[in-house]
C-alpha cells in the first residue's frame, strides 16, 4: 500500500474518532443541561407548594390563644408579656410575648427578686417554692426582658412562674431560650407562646397553696417577619432527659393536639395549615439572615 493512501486512512480514522468524541461531549452537555433545567423546575414547583401566600402579620391577633371552655384563666398584661393565669393551679395556662432582635440584644443586668403579685387572684406564695425541690422556672424568661427594667422586674412575678426541675431550668429550657434570642436577632422578631401542659395529669403539688407541678412544658415559636414565615413547637419534659431539642421539636399542630389550645386562629386557613403542619428544626438552626428585605 502506498504511503499517501495509508495516511489518508489514518486521517479518516482520526477524523471519525474526533467526531465521535465530539458527539459524546455534546450528548453529555445536553444531558447536564436537561438535569439542570429539571432541578430548577423542581425548585420552582417546590417553592410554589411550600411558600406561604403574602400576608401582613398582626402580632396582637397572632398572640390570641383559644383555650378549652372549661379551663379557668385570668389575663394579666405585664410590660413585656401577657399571662393567661390559672388561679386553680396557681400557674400560667400560657405566656405570650413578642421578642424583637433589638430586645434580644438588651444589656440591662438581671434582677432576680421574685415576688407575689397581690393583684392576681390565686398567685402562689414565695414560701410555696422554698425547699420544694423545684426551681422557680420562668415562662417568659428574664433574659428576654433586658431591654426594660420594668419588664425585667415583672418577669419575676410568680404569675409567670412554674415549678421546674433544676436540670430542665438550667438545661434544655435555658438552651431553648438562648436559641430563641439568636433566632429573634436573625429573623427580626419572634412571637413566643409557652407554658405547662395543663391537659396532663399533675398529681404533684408544692407548698401550702398546692401549686401544681407540670409533667411537661410546651413552647411555640413563630417567625412572622421572616422571608418565609414559619413556626415550630417543642415539648419539654419536666425531668432530666438525655434527649436533645431536635428530638423534642414538633409541629404546632402537635402542640394543639396535646394541649387542646388553638394557636394563630386569625391566620387564613391556607397559611395556618402550612405553618402549623411543618417543623424543620434544622432550618431553624441554620445561620444567616432569613428576614424580609
Amino acid at each position: 500500500m502506498s504511503r499517501p493512501r495509508k495516511y489518508e486512512r489514518m486521517r479518516a480514522r482520526r477524523g471519525f474518532q474526533v467526531r465521535y468524541e465530539a458527539k459524546i461531549v455534546i450528548a453529555i452537555v445536553v444531558v447536564a443541561l436537561a438535569i439542570f433545567s429539571a432541578v430548577i423546575a423542581f425548585g420552582r414547583w417546590y417553592r410554589s407548594k411550600t411558600a406561604l401566600p403574602s400576608y401582613t402579620p398582626d402580632v396582637a391577633c397572632l398572640s390570641k390563644v383559644i383555650l378549652p371552655d372549661e379551663q379557668p384563666e385570668i389575663i394579666v398584661d405585664y410590660t413585656g408579656f401577657t399571662v393567661s393565669f390559672n388561679p386553680s393551679y396557681h400557674i400560667p395556662n400560657y405566656v405570650v410575648w413578642e421578642l424583637t432582635g433589638r430586645e434580644a440584644d438588651g444589656e440591662l443586668p438581671r434582677n432576680s427578686k421574685f415576688y407575689k403579685d397581690d393583684d392576681v387572684y390565686g398567685c402562689a406564695e414565695l414560701d410555696d417554692y422554698r425547699r420544694s425541690g423545684f426551681d422557680r422556672g420562668h415562662m417568659a424568661p428574664a433574659g428576654d426582658m433586658k431591654w426594660s427594667a420594668e419588664a425585667m422586674a415583672e418577669s419575676h412575678s410568680l404569675v409567670n412562674i412554674c415549678p421546674q426541675d433544676h436540670s430542665v431550668n438550667s438545661g434544655r429550657w435555658s438552651t431553648l431560650e438562648k436559641m430563641c434570642r439568636q433566632w429573634a436577632q436573625r429573623d427580626s422578631a419572634l412571637l413566643i407562646i409557652c407554658g405547662p401542659v395543663i391537659s396532663d395529669e399533675m398529681p404533684r403539688t408544692i407548698g401550702r397553696s398546692q401549686v401544681k407541678v407540670p409533667e411537661r412544658f410546651f413552647k411555640v415559636v413563630m417567625a412572622p417577619f421572616a422571608e418565609t414565615p414559619r413556626a415550630i413547637g417543642f415539648i419539654v419534659p419536666n425531668s432530666y432527659t438525655d434527649e436533645g431539642l431536635e428530638a423534642m421539636s414538633c409541629t404546632v399542630d402537635d402542640i394543639e393536639q396535646i394541649t387542646g389550645y388553638d394557636f394563630f386562629s386569625c391566620l387564613p386557613d391556607s397559611i395556618e395549615s402550612r405553618m402549623e403542619g411543618n417543623a424543620d428544626f434544622r432550618q431553624w438552626t441554620q445561620r444567616g439572615k432569613h428576614r424580609k428585605q
